[in-house]
């Protein structure tokens, strides 16, 4: 069977990097490289070689020539469809629709247009549909790995290559509604309306994730919670899930009726990874398991590593774009740490004891956490800019009633179908061990330094040095533990010093400004004397969550509580993270306007303050406050017409060097901004309205002389920055820092 992982393998290999690395031009030239190499390989390579060498390179050129065929076969006709306009286009859907704040959107199929996926954009009366039914509609199109210009990897490792945006009215239609082909999309929202009727109101959204893989209902804290400890995963449906499934096969089988379980086995898997959305991490969990239980039945060997390799090269097989995939990713390398390290690490901490049933049981969760993170660390830094270091804490407190809590809550909806107060009954140990995880994430979630953010730019450089000192014990021919003591302590020494080194980037100075890289939005990091305060908190780019980048670098820099969380105005990309924020580091004190803007944000951030006990004070006259060893001056609402109007202006002072933050304010309350106020000559700006060219004024500039400009903007329609604004910064000899081309922007004044 190793045969299979060589091709499995080298395929997969192939497609990595045609996604990542070789240009689209030297593909076909790679393929033919490939095969020149195989074929000078097998005539130079002794026998014992030969063959993987064939097997290897054979597949190589597979995954790269495959990459080019499926390009032209599936991205390049929706390509062609990009920012053109058609009418009366039939699509299908494919699963239940979702809301959204200007209608719904759902994944539809393009009849007769093009073979892959799309996503729609349409009313809410796409709300009323189900999968199956049709919808006509005059449609415009755009590209769905290229949004505003930003390439973005997220729609097409769906298969999804082509957005779509509703123009007109639509008709929908019945279509193939109701028939089998859509069993398991209707299984699943029966199964969670079952799940919403017979569990409580805060363990019902955990159990939906957890049975059907929509986690769409976990509220925000839970989610974070979970994320923070290193426990999200078990949302995630993968090998744990499908194997629970196999074991209450195998209890309703009986354990000697392996050929039965295996032929029954793998029709379950298949119609529950449809069920539960076939990410990319349950169709690894299938093919592995499918391996595993017909492995013996055919009289071949039980190989984890031909699994492995054969599940990611069918995956790629479907569709090689998932390749990117996130889920797929860490799926992968997981799966890859727990069967290469997991082991070795076992043996290495029970070696020569007899540790009992409850050592067995601690060295194996703390072993199987470790060859886990072996592999999915790097990535978490890339994806998810954190290092969960309680992780190994949550997983053996946690991890052991998973399986109660996922059979058990399964029977009790299966049995709420034929009796509803059976399920009720039933529901009842699941329920309280649903609480329990979540309780225990969010106490793991209090303690101090439960996760590192990198954030703190040093801890980069800790990870690669973690590597080569465990990547040096490894290669090194010396034997016994003391290697691997060295490298555990060595690592743990760095680890403190990084941290340590972090936290002093706003320990000194009178003032220390940072400018947050949050896409279209604004949120700005302000530091004197051990004091923080955040300027807005938000984004209109959905890819950038505000509210976590801003936590992120607050505790990065050992901030646990904002002095000031200070908003200009009430607009959804100035306030779209401040209720993550106040989840996850909280303020003291809210500085606001009075009224304008989003009135729902507005009840939405006023509520979460006084949950967490912010005082909230209103701005309605100039208002003087201190902030460590620097003066911050509030300046209120210049206008009364739009929310831009009514927002607040912020000057940090600290000695003779000034900052200035107007928000969204144009050159009208500018100009009223200078004739009411005196305001000095000012240092540093942070350009109104993210560049927009009604902000920023002439007079403004000629009024306060800056001598530098930060622009807060990212992917975006609006044209920010405008080429007038940019023009007038640059005549006046002021230099320009924006967060799309240069990322967090950040200052200090000692």
């Amino acid at each position: 069977m190793r045969r299979l992982a060589l091709l499995s393998g080298g395929f997969s290999l192939g497609v990595f990097l045609a996604q990542y690395l070789l240009p689209p031009a030297v593909l076909l030239p790679g393929v033919g490289l490939c095969l020149a190499l195989t074929a000078l390989a097998a005539f130079r390579l002794r026998d014992l070689f030969r063959w993987r060498a064939l097997l290897l390179g054979c597949a190589l050129a597979a995954g790269l020539g495959y990459h080019v065929l499926y390009t032209q076969l599936f991205l390049s006709p929706a390509e062609l469809l990009a920012d053109t306009e058609r009418a009366a286009v039939t699509m299908t859907l494919c699963e239940y629709p979702e809301a959204t704040d200007y209608g719904a959107k759902v994944t539809v199929r393009l009849d007769g247009l093009i073979p892959g996926k799309a996503v729609y954009y349409g009313s809410e009366v796409l709300m009323g549909l189900e999968p199956g039914n049709t919808v006509t509609c005059d449609v415009s199109f755009g590209s769905a790995r290229e949004v505003r210009g930003e390439s973005i990897r997220s729609f097409t490792s769906k298969g999804v290559f082509l957005l779509a945006y509703r123009r007109g009215e639509e008709s929908a239609e019945s279509g193939s509604a109701g028939s089998l082909r859509w069993l398991p999309q209707r299984t699943a929202r029966a199964m969670a309306a079952r799940i919403d009727a017979i569990f409580s109101d805060d363990s019902a959204p955990f159990l939906t994730a957890i049975l059907t893989g929509d986690r769409s209902g976990i509220p925000g804290k839970a989610g974070d919670d979970l994320s923070e400890v290193g426990l999200y995963h078990l949302l995630a449906i993968s090998g744990m899930h499908c194997a629970y499934l196999i074991e209450l096969l195998y209890l309703v089988l009986g354990r000697h009726r392996r050929r039965l379980t295996a032929f029954l086995g793998l029709p379950l898997l298949l119609f529950y990874a449809l069920l539960s959305g076939a990410s990319p991490s349950v169709l690894r969990a299938c093919v592995m398991l499918s391996f595993l239980l017909f492995a013996p039945l055919f009289g071949r060997e039980r190989d984890s590593l031909t699994a492995l390799f054969s599940a990611l090269g069918l995956i790629l097989l479907a569709n090689p774009f998932a390749a990117a995939s996130v889920s797929l990713q860490l799926s992968f390398a997981a799966i890859g740490g727990i069967l290469w390290v997991t082991p070795k690490c076992s043996d290495w901490l029970g070696r020569g004891r007899d540790l009992g049933a409850a050592g067995r049981f601690l060295t194996g969760s703390v072993s199987a956490s470790l060859g886990a993170m072996v592999f999915t660390t790097p990535l978490c830094a890339v994806y998810f800019n954190s290092l969960p270091l309680i992780s190994p804490v949550s997983n053996l407190l946690c991890l052991w009633c998973v399986g109660f809590l996922f059979c058990g809550g399964l029977l009790a909806v299966g049995f709420s179908f034929l009796w509803l107060p059976l399920g009720q009954v039933l529901a009842f140990v699941p329920g309280i061990l649903a609480r329990y995880l979540l309780w225990m994430a969010g106490l793991l979630a209090k303690v101090p330094y439960h996760a590192l953010y990198f954030s703190n730019p040093y801890l980069k450089y800790w990870l690669g040095l973690l590597y080569l000192l465990f990547g040096s014990a490894w290669l090194s021919r010396e034997k016994g533990r003391g290697k691997w003591l060295l490298s555990a302590g060595l690592s743990a020494a760095c680890l403190l010093y990084a941290v340590y080194l972090g936290s002093l980037r706003y320990a000194y100075g009178s003032l220390n400004a940072e400018v947050l890289d949050v896409g279209q939005g604004q949120s700005v990091i302000l530091s004197s004397g051990g004091d923080f305060a955040l300027t807005d908190c938000g984004s209109l780019n959905r890819w950038y969550d505000a509210g976590d980048i801003a936590s992120d670098a607050l505790q990065s820099a050992g901030c646990r509580e904002l002095r000031y969380l200070l908003l200009t105005h009430y607009d959804y990309d100035h306030v779209s993270g401040v209720l993550g924020l106040l989840e996850r580091v909280g303020a003291e004190k809210l500085l606001c306007p009075p009224d304008g803007g989003d009135t729902d944000a507005r009840a939405e951030i006023l509520a979460a303050a006084e949950a967490h006990g912010t005082e909230v004070q209103f701005i309605t006259e100039k208002t003087v406050l201190s902030l460590g060893e620097s003066t911050l001056t509030v300046y209120p609402p210049l206008g009364e017409d739009s929310s831009n109007e009514r927002g607040l202006v912020y000057l940090l002072s600290a000695g003779d060097y000034d900052l200035l933050i107007t928000g969204d304010i144009d050159a009208e309350m500018e100009r009223l901004l200078i004739e009411r106020y005196d305001l000095p000559d000012i240092e540093a700006l942070v350009v109104g309205h993210h560049g927009s060219r009604y902000s920023t004024s002439a007079e403004l500039l000629d009024a306060l002389r800056p001598e530098s400009a930060f622009i807060s903007v990212g992917s975006n329609s609006y044209g920010h920055p405008s080429d007038q604004t940019m023009e007038r910064l640059t005549e006046r000899g002021i230099t320009i820092y924006r967060t799309d081309l240069q990322g967090d922007l950040r200052l200090s004044v000692h």
